[in-house]
C-alpha cells in the first residue's frame, strides 16, 4: 500500500478486509498466506487494529499449534505478523499473554529438551525475541503481574532458562543482546525508550518473592556470559551486567526485606509447586549474599578494566544501583562495589569518571543521612579498611597479576584516596594503615638492579658545553627505571601519582618522618623510600596532582602543607640524602689508574694538602704536612656485587631527581637552599659513572628553572662565591674531600670568563700542588687542568684551527697557461743575462730600497728600559699550566700522559695568539713531545702527533727543521714499514690501534708539510712514505688519507709531484707542439691498469684536469 493511501479506520470494513486472508490461512497454512495477511495487516490503522486483535491473531497462532514439523520460513513468517499487531495493540487478556508466551517459547526451545534452545536459523529467533519482546511490552500493567503468581513458577522458570540459554550460548552477538533484553522485559527491568509499566510496592514485592526462586540461575548465568569470551563484543556484556544488576536489585532490595509478611504464607493449593516457593528469610538473604559477593568479585575482576568504556560505564551503574538499594542486605558485598566504584575514579574516559564521581557522592550523603544508625558503619570506616585491605595485598597482587589487573588495582588504591580526599590525614594518623601502606609501596617499587650496562656506562668526557636551550626539560638526561614487578610505564605513573596524592591530602610532617625512617632502617627500603619522599613533597606543593576531584563532603580543598612546612621537610630530607653515607657511595666495580692514584693521595699517614695560602706573604708556606686521622677510604674491592654497585648507583640518580623535585616544590625559596644543596649536586655531576652524570644535570637544569636563572650559567656564576669557598677548603682537607676537583671541573665546564678572576687563587693552588706533589696528585687534578684548559679555549677563541680540507688549486684556461709560459721563459732570459754581468748596474740602484721611519715611533722613548707588558690573566694561566705539562709528560702512568697532551694541544691553541709566549714553551716541551711521538704507546703517539698538527698550524717556519730532523724519518719509516701489512689485512684490521696509528698520521702528514714549507727531500721521503697507500688492496679509509696527503703536496710543489704520479702511472702520451722538440718519455706511459691506477688518476684529474679524455680510453 502506498504511503500516501489512508489506513482503513472502520472496524466493518477492516474486518470484512481481512477476513478472507484469516479463512485461506487457516486452511492453508503457508508462508504466502502469511505474508499476504501482513501486508493486509499494515493497511489498517491501530486503533481498529486493537478491535480485530484476537480475531487476526487466531490464525497464525492456529499455524503454531498444528502438529507436526513445520517450515522454519513460515514461523518466521507468523512471528514477523504477529510482532507487528503486538507492537501496535495491547494485550488486554491474561489467556492471551499467557498463551502466546507458551506458544513462542515452544518455537525456540528444542522438541526433545525443552530446556535448550532448538538447532533453527538465526533469523527465526531474531523474529521469536522481537515477538516476545514485543508481548510483554504491549500486556496490561494487571496482566503481566500475574506472571510472577506462585503457580505460574514453572512455566515463568522454563521462559527463563530459554532465555538465559540464547544469551548465553547463541553464536550470534545480534541473538545474545535480544535474548538478555526479554529477560530485562519479562522481569519488568527493561530500560528502552518505549513505555513501561511502574509496579506498585506491593507488586514489586511480588515479583522479587517470585523472582528469588530464579535469582541463583539468573546471576551464575549472567556472571559466565559477563566473564565469557572477549569477542562477542561489549554490547552483550553490557546487557548483562543489566541483568544482574537489575535482579539482584529487586530480589534483595531492603525495602522488601523489611516487609516480608506479604509473601510467607503461599495458598496451600500448590501441590509440589511449593517447592520451587524461596522464603526470603534472614538465612537466605545472608546466605545469598555471600554467595553473590563470589560472583560480584569475579565480575568486578573481569570488567573493571574491560577495554570498552561502556561496560566500565555499567560497572558504575551497577555499583550505585546496589549501594542504593541493597546496602543492607548485601553487606558483605558493600566493600567489592566500593572498590569497582573508586577504581574507576581515574578512569580515562571522562564520561566514566564523571558518572563514578556523582555516584560515589550520592553513596556519601546516603551514608550521612543514616549516620546515627548503630547498625551502619559509616562510609570512611568501609574506605579505610578497604584501602588497609588492599594495601596488605598489593605486593602479592603485583607479584602474580597481570599488566592490566596491575594498573586496575593501584587505580583503586588512588581512588581511595581521592574519595577520602582530607581524611586521608585522618586514616593515616592510624599506624597500621600508614605501616600497611608504607610497607606496600615499598614492595611495589622494588628496582632491578641486575643490569650491568647501568655500571657500565662511563663518562669519561667532560660535561655538557654551556649553550642556550641545550635543555629544554629538567629530566632530559633521565634513564627509564626498570621495576622488578612491573614494566608498564602507566603503572610507575600511577604509583608516583599516589605518592603525591597521600603528599597533597596527608600530614607532611609524618609523612616524611614516617618514610624517613624507613629510609634509614635499610638499604633494601633506601631507594624506595627516597622515590616516595620525592612525590610525596611534589604532592605537598600541589605539583601533577589531579585537584579537580572532590573529596566525601564535596568540596575542593587546598593544599595541606604551607611554604614553611615544606621547606622544614625538605631541609630533613636533603640533610639524609647528602649525608656522608648516603652521599658518597661507591660506583666503580674496580679501580682504574685514576682511583690507584687517588688512593695513594688520600691513604698515606701523612698527606700533603692545598691550603689557603696569602698570597701577599712570601714567607708564608702554601703547603702543610698534616697527620691523617682517617683511615683511607674502603676502595671498591673484588666483593662489590654488580647487584650493588647498580644499587647504589640509583640511590643516587633517586635523591639527585629528589633535589630537583624540592626545588620545583619551593621555587625561588630554593635559593637559599643552595649553599647546601648545590656543592653536593656538582661533585656527582663530575662522577664518571653516566647515569649519575646525567642525573646530576637534569638536577641542576631543574634547579635553574625552578630558582629562576636563565641557564646553569647564571646558577653557577651567581653562586660561585661560597661554591669557591667550599672548594678551597675541601681542598685542604682532601683525604674527606677527595670530589673537590671534580666541582671545580663542572664550574669551569658550565660557567663563562667572568669567573675567571675568581678562580685564579684556587688554580695556583691546584699548580702548587702538582709541582711539590707530582706523584700523588698528578692524576687528580689533570682532568681540573684539562676542564680549565677547554674552558679558556672556549672563552678566549684564537686562530688555531686545523685544516680540514686542502685548498684547491684553480683551475686555468688555456690562454692564461701561454702567458705563464711566457712570463716563465722571460724571467729564465733574465736570469741568465744577470748570470753573464748583464744589467747588473741598473738592477742594484732599482732593488735598494730604505724603508721609511714609522710615523708613530716615539723618538724620546728610544733610550727608555725595554719593559715587558704584562700578560693577560688567561695567557698567564695557560704558560703555568704548560709548563706543568712539560714535566707530566714523561709521567709513568699512560692515563696521565694522554690527558696531559690533551691539555698540551689546549695551551698551544690559547697561546698562539702570542706567538712571543709561544715559540719559547714550544722550545721547551719538544724534547718530551718527541719522545711521545717516537718512544711510547701507540696511544699516547695518536694523541702525540694531534699537539704536533697543532704546533705546525701555529708555530710554522719555527719547527721546520726540528720535524725534519727527528720527526719525519721516523713516521715515514713507520708508515712504509707497515703499509705492506695493512694491504694483506683483512676488516678487523681497522678496528686496531696500529690502523688508527696509521690513518691519524696520514690524516696530518700533509696539513704539517704544507704548513712547515718542507725542503724537497723532505717532501720525496713524506711521498715514497705515503705512494704504498694508494693502492687500491688498502682499507679505504688509508687510501683516501693518503690522497689528502698528496693534495697538499701537490699545493706545496705541483711539478714534482705531477711528475711523481705519471711516472707512476701515465694515462696518455704527451706529443710535442714541434717537430725540432724531442717527445717527452714517462715511465707511466704505457703500462696496464694496476693497483695504484684509479687513485693516481684521480688525483690527475682532480688537481691537474689533464686526464679527462684518456681516462675514459683507458678505463675500456
Amino acid at each position: 500500500m502506498s504511503p500516501t493511501m489512508a489506513q482503513i479506520s472502520d472496524p466493518k470494513i477492516a474486518f470484512a478486509y481481512l477476513r478472507p486472508a484469516c479463512v485461506l490461512l487457516t486452511k492453508e497454512p503457508t508462508v504466502t498466506n502469511v505474508e499476504t495477511l501482513s501486508g493486509q495487516l499494515k493497511e489498517v490503522n491501530d486503533a481498529t487494529l486493537q478491535q480485530l486483535q484476537e480475531y487476526v491473531l487466531f490464525p497464525l497462532r492456529f499455524v503454531l499449534k498444528v502438529p507436526g514439523p513445520k517450515k522454519e520460513k513460515l514461523v518466521q513468517a507468523v512471528a514477523e505478523a504477529m510482532s507487528h499487531i503486538l507492537e501496535n495493540t495491547c494485550v488486554q487478556s491474561w489467556e492471551t499473554l499467557h498463551g502466546l508466551l507458551s506458544e513462542l517459547c515452544l518455537c525456540l526451545c528444542s522438541p526433545t529438551d525443552p530446556g535448550n534452545p532448538a538447532d533453527t536459523s538465526e533469523e527465526l529467533q531474531s523474529a521469536v525475541l522481537r515477538c516476545l519482546d514485543a508481548l510483554l511490552h504491549a500486556a496490561y500493567g494487571d496482566i503481566v503481574i500475574k506472571l510472577f503468581e506462585p503457580i505460574m513458577l514453572p512455566g515463568l522458570g522454563a521462559a527463563i532458562s530459554l532465555l538465559l540459554a540464547l544469551g548465553e550460548k547463541s553464536k550470534s552477538r545480534d541473538i545474545q543482546a535480544a535474548a538478555l533484553k526479554c529477560l530485562q522485559s519479562l522481569t519488568l527491568q527493561c530500560d528502552c525508550t518505549q513505555e513501561h509499566i511502574v509496579p506498585s510496592s506491593e507488586e514489586r514485592c511480588a515479583i522479587g518473592s517470585t523472582m528469588a526462586s530464579f535469582l541463583p540461575g539468573i546471576t551464575t548465568a549472567a556472571a559466565r556470559i559477563i566473564t565469557g569470551d572477549l569477542r562477542q563484543g561489549h554490547a552483550v556484556t553490557v546487557r548483562a551486567i543489566k541483568v544482574w544488576s537489575r535482579t539482584v536489585g529487586l530480589v534483595m532490595e531492603d525495602a522488601q526485606l523489611q516487609a516480608r509478611e506479604h509473601w510467607e504464607t503461599p495458598s496451600a493449593d500448590l501441590g509440589r509447586i511449593r517447592q520451587l516457593v524461596v522464603h526470603r528469610t534472614p538465612d537466605w538473604v545472608k546466605s545469598t549474599a555471600g554467595k553473590l559477593c563470589v560472583l560480584l568479585k569475579k565480575i568486578i575482576s573481569c570488567t573493571s578494566a574491560h577495554q570498552h568504556w561502556r561496560v566500565r560505564l555499567e560497572m558504575v551503574e551497577l555499583g550505585d544501583h546496589l549501594l542504593a538499594g541493597c546496602s543492607q542486605s548485601l553487606g558483605e558485598c558493600v566493600g567489592p562495589l566500593l572498590e569497582a566504584l573508586v577504581g574507576a575514579v581515574n578512569d580515562e574516559e571522562p564520561r566514566v569518571r564523571k558518572r563514578c564521581e556523582v555516584a560515589l557522592r550520592e553513596v556519601s550523603q546516603r551514608n550521612q543521612g543514616c549516620k546515627s544508625s548503630s547498625s551502619a558503619q559509616t562510609f570512611t570506616d568501609v574506605l579505610s579498611e578497604n584501602l588497609h585491605s588492599l594495601a596488605t595485598s598489593l605486593p602479592r597482587l603485583m607479584r602474580t597479576s597481570d599488566d592490566q589487573k596491575k594498573l586496575f588495582v593501584l587505580n583503586v588504591f588512588l581512588g581511595y584516596l581521592k574519595v577520602l580526599g582530607p581524611l586521608v590525614s585522618v586514616v593515616l594518623n592510624s599506624a597500621a594503615h600508614l605501616e600497611r601502606i608504607s610497607k606496600a609501596l615499598m614492595q611495589v617499587l622494588e628496582l632491578d638492579v641486575m643490569d650491568v650496562r647501568i655500571v657500565e656506562e662511563r663518562s669519561y668526557a667532560a660535561a655538557i658545553e654551556t649553550s642556550s636551550g641545550s635543555h629544554d626539560s629538567d629530566g632530559a638526561h633521565m634513564q627509564r627505571k626498570h621495576f622488578l614487578y612491573f614494566t608498564d610505564e602507566k603503572i610507575f605513573s600511577v604509583l608516583m601519582e599516589i605518592c603525591r596524592t597521600l603528599g597533597y591530602y596527608g600530614n607532611i610532617y609524618l609523612l616524611t618522618d614516617n618514610f624517613l625512617d624507613l629510609y634509614q632502617q635499610s638499604s633494601a627500603y633506601r631507594k624506595q623510600a627516597a622515590m616516595v619522599l620525592n612525590e610525596i613533597v611534589r604532592g605537598a606543593a600541589g605539583i601533577a596532582v589531579a585537584t579537580e576531584g572532590q573529596g566525601l563532603d564535596g568540596q575542593v580543598r587546598g593544599h595541606s602543607a604551607t611554604q614553611e612546612d615544606l621547606k622544614a621537610a625538605v631541609v630533613s630530607v636533603m640533610e639524609e640524602y647528602t649525608s656522608l653515607k648516603n652521599w658518597h657511595l661507591i660506583t666503580v666495580s674496580e679501580e682504574t689508574d685514576r682511583d690507584r692514584q687517588d688512593q695513594q693521595l688520600l691513604s698515606p699517614s701523612r698527606l700533603l694538602s692545598i691550603s689557603n695560602s696569602d698570597v701577599s706573604n712570601n714567607n708564608s708556606n702554601s703547603l702543610q704536612v698534616i697527620s691523617s686521622s682517617f683511615g683511607s677510604p674502603s676502595p671498591s674491592s673484588s666483593s662489590s656485587t654488580i647487584h650493588q654497585l647498580n644499587s647504589n648507583i640509583w640511590q643516587l640518580c633517586i635523591q639527585l631527581e629528589g633535589i630537583a623535585c624540592f626545588a620545583q616544590a619551593l621555587g625561588r625559596d630554593f635559593r637559599p637552599l643552595l649553599m647546601t644543596s648545590l656543592y653536593p649536586v656538582l661533585e656527582k655531576a663530575g662522577e664518571e659513572t653516566l647515569l649519575v652524570s646525567q642525573a646530576a644535570l637534569g638536577s641542576m637544569w631543574a634547579i635553574s628553572k625552578a630558582c629562576d636563572y636563565p641557564s646553569l650559567k647564571e646558577l653557577i656564576n651567581e653562586n660561585s662565591d661560597y661554591l669557591l669557598n667550599d672548594i678551597s677548603l675541601n681542598l685542604q682537607r682532601l683525604s674527606q674531600h677527595p670530589q673537590a676537583p671534580r666541582v671545580l671541573t663542572v664550574m669551569l665546564t658550565h660557567s663563562d670568563c667572568s669567573l675567571l678572576s675568581l678562580v685564579g687563587d684556587i688554580v695556583q693552588d691546584v699548580l702548587m700542588a702538582l709541582d711539590l706533589s707530582y706523584d700523588h696528585t698528578a692524576a687528580l687534578f689533570c682532568s681540573v687542568l684539562h676542564a680549565l684548559m677547554k674552558a679558556l679555549a672556549r672563552w678566549f677563541p684564537s686562530s688555531c684551527r686545523r685544516t680540514s680540507e686542502s685548498a684547491r688549486p684553480k683551475q686555468t684556461s688555456t690562454h692564461e697557461e701561454v702567458l705563464n709560459i711566457r712570463q716563465f721563459l722571460l724571467d729564465l732570459r733574465k736570469q741568465k743575462e744577470l748570470a753573464e754581468g748583464i744589467g747588473i748596474e741598473e738592477d742594484n740602484t732599482e732593488d735598494i730600497e730604505v724603508p721609511p721611519p714609522s710615523e708613530c715611533e716615539d723618538v724620546e722613548d728610544l733610550g727608555g728600559p725595554d719593559v715587558k707588558a704584562e700578560l693577560p690573566s688567561h695567557l698567564s694561566i695557560t704558560k703555568d699550566v704548560m709548563e706543568r705539562c712539560i714535566h707530566l709528560l714523561s709521567d709513568p702512568s699512560l692515563r696521565v700522559r694522554l690527558k696531559v697532551l690533551d691539555v698540551l694541544e689546549l695551551c698551544v691553541c690559547v697561546l698562539s695568539e702570542k706567538e712571543n709566549e709561544l715559540l719559547p714553551m714550544a722550545h721547551r716541551c719538544w724534547p718530551a713531545l718527541v719522545q711521545r711521538l717516537t718512544a711510547d704507546d701507540p696511544l699516547a703517539v695518536l694523541r702525540a702527533f694531534r699537539v704536533l698538527c697543532t704546533l705546525g698550524e701555529t708555530c710554522g717556519d719555527f719547527l721546520r727543521r726540528r720535524v725534519s730532523k727527528e720527526i719525519l724519518p721516523k713516521l715515514s719509516s713507520s708508515l712504509a714499514r707497515q703499509a705492506p701489512i695493512s694491504a694483506k689485512a683483512g676488516p678487523i684490521y681497522t678496528h686496531t690501534l696500529a690502523y688508527k696509528l696509521q690513518l691519524a698520521v696520514l690524516q696530518g702528514l700533509g696539513s704539517l708539510c704544507q704548513r712547515l714549507d718542507l725542503g724537497e727531500a723532505d717532501l720525496d721521503a713524506v711521498c715514497e712514505a705515503c705512494l704504498p697507500y694508494l693502492s687500491c688492496r688498502q682499507p679505504i679509509r688509508l687510501q683516501e688519507a693518503s690522497i689528502s696527503v698528496f693534495r697538499y703536496l701537490i699545493q706545496v710543489d705541483p711539478d714534482a709531484f705531477w711528475f711523481t704520479l705519471n711516472e707512476l702511472h701515465c694515462p696518455s702520451t704527451y706529443s710535442p707542439p714541434h717537430p725540432d722538440l724531442q717527445p717527452v718519455q714517462l715511465n707511466g706511459m704505457g703500462r696496464p691498469r694496476d693497483e695504484y691506477s684509479d687513485n693516481v688518476l684521480k688525483l690527475l684529474r682532480e688537481e691537474f684536469g689533464c686526464v679527462a679524455d684518456t681516462a675514459s680510453q683507458l678505463m675500456s
